[in-house]
């Protein structure tokens, strides 16, 4: 008998069923929009862009993609694109390309 399924972390806490399978994106308003934040990365902006209608897979592969076009790091975290540095205007530029309706948003 296996009883391997994780049912707490310190991170988030208590882990239920529901949270685990969920894989698909939250909905939205079909804007994607892109912020600048410092808070929390001392000092250090990241360009953020939530609002996207794609899985987790998806994400990552679109990171990779705007990551390699910017010349810059980031990560995908909780359905949010994480791009270091503030380059909000060619992120823009490079979702508008795929075809995506882009807001500049926040500070």
């Amino acid at each position: 008998m296996n009883n391997s399924r994780l049912v707490y972390s310190t991170d988030t806490g208590r882990i239920k069923q529901d949270d685990r399978e969920t894989s698909s994106a939250p909905k939205g308003d079909g804007i994607v929009r892109i912020k600048r934040i410092t808070k929390g990365k001392k000092g250090k902006g990241v360009s953020s862009i939530e609002g996207l209608p794609l899985s987790k897979d998806e994400l990552k592969s679109l990171c990779s993609t705007l990551k390699k076009q910017c010349g810059c790091g980031g990560s995908v975290k909780d359905f949010t694109i994480e791009i270091q540095g503030d380059v909000r205007e060619k992120l823009k530029q490079l979702l508008e390309q795929q075809g995506y309706k882009v807001k500049l948003a926040g500070g």
